[in-house]
């Protein structure tokens, strides 16, 4: 029998408790999880793709069928090249499901036979995302409870050593 493989895809800059939320509750579904890592070089990222895969590593190490792998490139490549069926996508409110709508229409187009599966994330996390989280903790504010610890504390290393660089170069 084979197995049901899905990929839980995003950028992941960085994981909060909303993702693990979603990716927690994928893996009582599916045989196994993929939580692919986009690395966009479009986009600035706060953490490094390597940052964001060990932390994401630390953080569903608990779920004997997750792993965590970065990519670059079409979602629906990687997807075929590990082997998945499916991708799982996060819902937070309907103004996610518009865009969701149009990538996972796009996908489809392009790999007919991956499904999308969306996932509504637990209430208590409906209006968190990665870039409310950086922003709060930029000005120094509490995301205790809103990411794991590990990311909690990477936060406040990467902007402190910010704060630390901007003073320096004032002198």
């Amino acid at each position: 029998m084979s197995k049901r493989i899905a990929v839980c895809p995003g950028s992941f800059d960085p994981v909060t408790n909303g993702h693990l939320d979603i990716i927690e509750r994928a893996s009582a579904v599916f045989d196994k999880i993929i939580v692919g890592v986009l690395n966009n070089p479009e986009k600035k990222a706060l953490f490094t793709i390597d940052e964001r895969v060990e932390m994401l590593e630390e953080c569903v190490s608990h779920l004997d069928n997750v792993c965590v792998a970065a990519f670059s490139g079409l979602l629906v490549e990687f997807v075929r090249k590990s082997g998945a069926v499916a991708i799982i996508r996060g819902l937070r409110a309907i103004s996610d499901f518009e865009f969701e709508f149009r990538m996972a229409s796009m996908n489809r187009k392009l790999a007919p036979e991956i499904e999308t599966f969306f996932m509504m994330t637990g209430n208590e996390y409906a209006y968190l995302s990665s870039s409310v989280v950086k922003q709060v903790a930029s000005f120094g504010g509490c995301v205790k409870g809103l990411v794991p610890v590990v990311v909690e504390k990477r936060l406040r290393e990467k902007f402190l050593s910010r704060k630390a660089e901007g003073s320096a170069i004032e002198e």
